[in-house]
Protein backbone atom coordinates (compact mmCIF):
# COMPACT_ATOMS: atom_id res chain seq x y z
CA UNK A 1 0.00 0.00 0.00
CA UNK A 2 1.27 3.20 -1.06
CA UNK A 3 1.64 6.22 1.40
CA UNK A 4 0.04 10.07 1.02
CA UNK A 5 0.97 12.22 -1.09
CA UNK A 6 1.31 14.77 2.05
CA UNK A 7 4.32 12.37 3.00
CA UNK A 8 8.01 13.80 1.76
CA UNK A 9 10.41 10.59 1.07
CA UNK A 10 12.37 10.78 4.23
CA UNK A 11 9.03 10.52 6.85
CA UNK A 12 7.53 8.00 4.35
CA UNK A 13 11.19 5.70 4.55
CA UNK A 14 11.68 6.19 8.39
CA UNK A 15 7.57 5.11 8.73
CA UNK A 16 8.91 1.83 6.71
CA UNK A 17 11.98 1.53 8.39
CA UNK A 18 10.44 1.78 12.02
CA UNK A 19 7.71 -1.16 11.09
CA UNK A 20 10.68 -3.31 9.57
CA UNK A 21 13.00 -3.19 12.41
CA UNK A 22 10.21 -3.90 14.88
CA UNK A 23 9.34 -6.38 12.39
CA UNK A 24 5.77 -5.70 12.33
CA UNK A 25 3.43 -8.44 10.59
CA UNK A 26 2.52 -7.24 6.76
CA UNK A 27 -1.03 -7.13 7.60
CA UNK A 28 -0.02 -4.76 10.93
CA UNK A 29 1.88 -2.58 8.51
CA UNK A 30 -0.51 -2.22 6.01
CA UNK A 31 -3.12 -1.50 8.80
CA UNK A 32 -1.09 1.46 10.11
CA UNK A 33 -0.46 2.95 6.30
CA UNK A 34 -4.05 2.71 6.14
CA UNK A 35 -4.33 4.62 9.53
CA UNK A 36 -2.23 7.33 7.91
CA UNK A 37 -3.53 7.64 4.93
CA UNK A 38 -6.96 8.28 6.51
CA UNK A 39 -5.55 11.18 8.89
CA UNK A 40 -3.63 12.83 5.82
CA UNK A 41 -6.91 12.94 3.75
CA UNK A 42 -8.72 14.59 6.13
CA UNK A 43 -6.02 17.06 7.25
CA UNK A 44 -4.48 17.60 3.42
CA UNK A 45 -1.09 18.24 5.08
CA UNK A 46 1.38 16.26 6.41
CA UNK A 47 1.19 14.71 10.01
CA UNK A 48 4.48 16.33 11.28
CA UNK A 49 2.83 19.50 11.73
CA UNK A 50 -0.58 18.18 12.90
CA UNK A 51 -1.44 19.71 16.60
CA UNK A 52 -3.30 18.12 19.38
CA UNK A 53 -6.42 19.72 18.56
CA UNK A 54 -6.28 18.52 15.03
CA UNK A 55 -6.40 14.57 16.05
CA UNK A 56 -8.99 15.49 18.59
CA UNK A 57 -11.04 16.50 15.82
CA UNK A 58 -9.82 14.14 13.72
CA UNK A 59 -11.34 11.49 15.58
CA UNK A 60 -14.83 13.46 16.56
CA UNK A 61 -14.95 12.89 12.81
CA UNK A 62 -14.39 9.47 12.36
CA UNK A 63 -17.36 9.04 15.44
CA UNK A 64 -20.02 11.35 13.03
CA UNK A 65 -18.74 9.91 10.04
CA UNK A 66 -20.36 6.17 11.51
CA UNK A 67 -17.10 4.63 11.41
CA UNK A 68 -17.32 1.57 13.71
CA UNK A 69 -15.65 1.27 17.08
CA UNK A 70 -13.39 -1.42 15.86
CA UNK A 71 -12.53 0.88 12.74
CA UNK A 72 -12.00 3.75 15.41
CA UNK A 73 -9.73 2.05 17.53
CA UNK A 74 -7.56 0.50 14.78
CA UNK A 75 -7.01 3.75 13.35
CA UNK A 76 -6.17 4.88 17.02
CA UNK A 77 -3.31 2.23 16.69
CA UNK A 78 -2.50 2.95 13.75
CA UNK A 79 -1.59 6.63 14.89
CA UNK A 80 -0.26 6.04 17.98
CA UNK A 81 2.79 4.14 16.48
CA UNK A 82 3.23 7.48 13.37
CA UNK A 83 3.24 10.08 16.62
CA UNK A 84 4.75 7.92 19.56
CA UNK A 85 7.52 6.27 17.46
CA UNK A 86 8.52 7.79 14.42
CA UNK A 87 7.58 11.30 14.92
CA UNK A 88 8.58 10.94 18.87
CA UNK A 89 5.64 13.29 19.78
CA UNK A 90 3.38 11.37 22.06
CA UNK A 91 1.68 14.58 22.83
CA UNK A 92 -0.11 14.77 19.43
CA UNK A 93 -2.42 11.56 20.13
CA UNK A 94 -2.81 12.56 24.24
CA UNK A 95 -6.18 13.61 23.40
CA UNK A 96 -7.40 10.48 21.22
CA UNK A 97 -8.64 8.04 23.53
CA UNK A 98 -10.17 4.40 22.85
CA UNK A 99 -13.73 3.54 22.63
CA UNK A 100 -15.68 1.29 24.11
CA UNK A 101 -17.05 -1.67 21.29
CA UNK A 102 -20.03 -4.06 21.77
CA UNK A 103 -19.22 -7.69 22.73
CA UNK A 104 -22.12 -10.00 21.10
CA UNK A 105 -22.04 -13.62 21.49
CA UNK A 106 -20.28 -15.44 19.55
CA UNK A 107 -21.94 -17.67 16.25
CA UNK A 108 -21.90 -21.60 17.48
CA UNK A 109 -22.83 -24.43 15.15
CA UNK A 110 -25.16 -27.25 17.08
CA UNK A 111 -23.45 -30.80 16.57
CA UNK A 112 -26.41 -31.35 13.45
CA UNK A 113 -25.46 -27.78 12.09
CA UNK A 114 -22.01 -28.81 12.21
CA UNK A 115 -22.12 -31.94 10.40
CA UNK A 116 -24.45 -30.85 7.25
CA UNK A 117 -22.29 -27.83 7.14
CA UNK A 118 -18.62 -30.15 6.96
CA UNK A 119 -20.57 -32.41 4.40
CA UNK A 120 -21.92 -29.38 2.40
CA UNK A 121 -18.95 -28.37 1.43
CA UNK A 122 -18.48 -28.82 -2.59
CA UNK A 123 -15.09 -30.31 -2.67
CA UNK A 124 -13.30 -32.55 -0.74
CA UNK A 125 -10.16 -29.25 -0.15
CA UNK A 126 -12.71 -27.03 0.80
CA UNK A 127 -14.41 -29.79 3.27
CA UNK A 128 -10.99 -30.48 4.43
CA UNK A 129 -10.28 -26.95 5.15
CA UNK A 130 -13.32 -25.65 6.91
CA UNK A 131 -13.00 -28.70 8.76
CA UNK A 132 -9.55 -27.79 10.24
CA UNK A 133 -10.49 -24.35 10.76
CA UNK A 134 -14.14 -25.55 13.34
CA UNK A 135 -12.44 -28.83 14.37
CA UNK A 136 -9.02 -27.00 15.67
CA UNK A 137 -9.75 -24.08 16.20
CA UNK A 138 -7.43 -21.90 13.65
CA UNK A 139 -7.68 -18.74 12.14
CA UNK A 140 -8.35 -18.37 8.41
CA UNK A 141 -5.13 -17.18 7.14
CA UNK A 142 -3.90 -20.01 9.59
CA UNK A 143 -5.59 -22.74 7.59
CA UNK A 144 -4.67 -21.48 3.98
CA UNK A 145 -1.12 -21.17 5.47
CA UNK A 146 -0.70 -24.99 6.59
CA UNK A 147 1.60 -27.45 4.63
CA UNK A 148 1.20 -31.04 4.52
CA UNK A 149 4.59 -31.34 6.52
CA UNK A 150 2.69 -29.76 9.56
CA UNK A 151 0.36 -32.85 9.97
CA UNK A 152 1.86 -35.01 12.36
CA UNK A 153 -0.84 -38.27 12.68
CA UNK A 154 1.82 -39.86 15.06
CA UNK A 155 1.50 -37.33 18.14
CA UNK A 156 -2.39 -35.57 16.42
CA UNK A 157 -1.20 -32.63 16.55
CA UNK A 158 -1.10 -29.68 13.30
CA UNK A 159 2.04 -27.36 13.66
CA UNK A 160 0.87 -23.86 12.93
CA UNK A 161 3.32 -21.72 11.98
CA UNK A 162 3.77 -17.85 12.43
CA UNK A 163 0.23 -17.90 13.84
CA UNK A 164 -1.40 -14.64 15.71
CA UNK A 165 1.92 -12.94 17.27
CA UNK A 166 4.23 -14.62 15.10
CA UNK A 167 4.41 -17.16 17.50
CA UNK A 168 4.50 -21.12 15.97
CA UNK A 169 2.41 -23.54 18.66
CA UNK A 170 0.28 -26.60 17.57
CA UNK A 171 -3.38 -27.65 17.28
CA UNK A 172 -5.28 -31.10 18.33
CA UNK A 173 -5.54 -32.96 15.48
CA UNK A 174 -9.12 -35.15 16.25
CA UNK A 175 -9.42 -38.76 14.27
CA UNK A 176 -12.34 -37.79 12.30
CA UNK A 177 -10.19 -34.29 11.12
CA UNK A 178 -7.64 -36.72 10.03
CA UNK A 179 -9.49 -38.66 8.37
CA UNK A 180 -10.77 -35.88 6.46
CA UNK A 181 -7.49 -34.75 5.65
CA UNK A 182 -6.25 -37.98 4.17
CA UNK A 183 -9.01 -37.80 2.22
CA UNK A 184 -8.35 -34.50 0.68
CA UNK A 185 -4.53 -35.71 0.25
CA UNK A 186 -4.98 -38.96 -1.58
CA UNK A 187 -7.83 -36.81 -3.72
CA UNK A 188 -4.93 -34.35 -4.62
CA UNK A 189 -2.27 -36.08 -5.21
CA UNK A 190 -4.53 -38.56 -7.46
CA UNK A 191 -5.27 -35.48 -9.46
CA UNK A 192 -1.90 -33.82 -9.47
CA UNK A 193 -3.35 -30.71 -7.05
CA UNK A 194 -0.92 -30.85 -4.93
CA UNK A 195 3.17 -30.83 -3.98
CA UNK A 196 4.78 -33.40 -2.31
CA UNK A 197 5.35 -31.18 0.97
CA UNK A 198 3.71 -28.34 -0.83
CA UNK A 199 0.78 -26.39 0.47
CA UNK A 200 -2.11 -28.23 2.08
CA UNK A 201 -4.58 -26.13 0.26
CA UNK A 202 -2.86 -24.99 -2.76
CA UNK A 203 -4.60 -22.45 -5.17
CA UNK A 204 -5.39 -23.22 -9.12
CA UNK A 205 -1.77 -23.15 -9.06
CA UNK A 206 -0.24 -25.37 -6.31
CA UNK A 207 2.82 -23.24 -6.50
CA UNK A 208 0.77 -20.56 -4.31
CA UNK A 209 -1.62 -21.42 -1.42
CA UNK A 210 -5.66 -20.98 -1.65
CA UNK A 211 -6.45 -17.58 -0.15
CA UNK A 212 -8.01 -16.12 2.78
CA UNK A 213 -10.81 -14.37 0.90
CA UNK A 214 -11.35 -17.04 -1.20
CA UNK A 215 -11.89 -19.45 1.71
CA UNK A 216 -13.86 -16.97 3.58
CA UNK A 217 -16.17 -17.11 1.01
CA UNK A 218 -16.47 -20.66 0.37
CA UNK A 219 -17.62 -20.73 4.33
CA UNK A 220 -20.38 -18.84 3.55
CA UNK A 221 -21.41 -20.68 0.29
CA UNK A 222 -21.57 -23.59 2.02
CA UNK A 223 -23.42 -22.77 5.14
CA UNK A 224 -26.35 -21.02 2.62
CA UNK A 225 -26.05 -24.31 1.06
CA UNK A 226 -26.34 -26.58 4.35
CA UNK A 227 -29.25 -24.41 5.12
CA UNK A 228 -28.09 -22.59 8.12
CA UNK A 229 -28.98 -19.05 8.37
CA UNK A 230 -26.73 -18.15 11.25
CA UNK A 231 -24.47 -15.57 9.95
CA UNK A 232 -21.18 -18.56 9.61
CA UNK A 233 -18.09 -16.74 9.06
CA UNK A 234 -14.30 -18.33 9.52
CA UNK A 235 -14.10 -16.67 12.15
CA UNK A 236 -16.81 -18.18 14.36
CA UNK A 237 -15.80 -21.56 13.26
CA UNK A 238 -13.58 -21.04 15.44
CA UNK A 239 -15.95 -21.66 18.51
CA UNK A 240 -16.76 -24.69 17.68
CA UNK A 241 -18.39 -28.34 19.12
CA UNK A 242 -15.70 -30.93 19.77
CA UNK A 243 -15.03 -32.34 16.46
CA UNK A 244 -14.15 -35.63 18.36
CA UNK A 245 -17.85 -36.21 18.39
CA UNK A 246 -18.65 -36.19 14.86
CA UNK A 247 -19.23 -38.67 12.23
CA UNK A 248 -17.89 -37.95 8.60
CA UNK A 249 -18.60 -40.19 5.47
CA UNK A 250 -15.31 -40.51 3.83
CA UNK A 251 -13.19 -43.33 4.17
CA UNK A 252 -9.43 -43.54 5.20
CA UNK A 253 -7.17 -43.85 2.37
CA UNK A 254 -4.20 -46.46 1.86
CA UNK A 255 -1.40 -44.10 1.91
CA UNK A 256 -1.44 -41.49 4.37
CA UNK A 257 0.30 -38.25 5.71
Amino acid sequence: MNISIHFDNALRQRINDDMTMRKLATKTQIAYIRAINKLCEYLQHSPETATDEELREFQLFMVNNGDSGITINATLTGLRFLFQTTLNKPEVVAKMSTVSVARTLPVVLNLDEARRFIQAAPHPKFKAALAVAYGAGLRVSEVVALKVSDIDSKRMVLRVEQGKGSKDRYAMLSPALLQLLRNWWSFANKHGQMFKNGWLFPGLNPINHMTARHLSRICKATAFDAGIRKNVSMHSLRHYVPFLTMSVNVKYTADRP
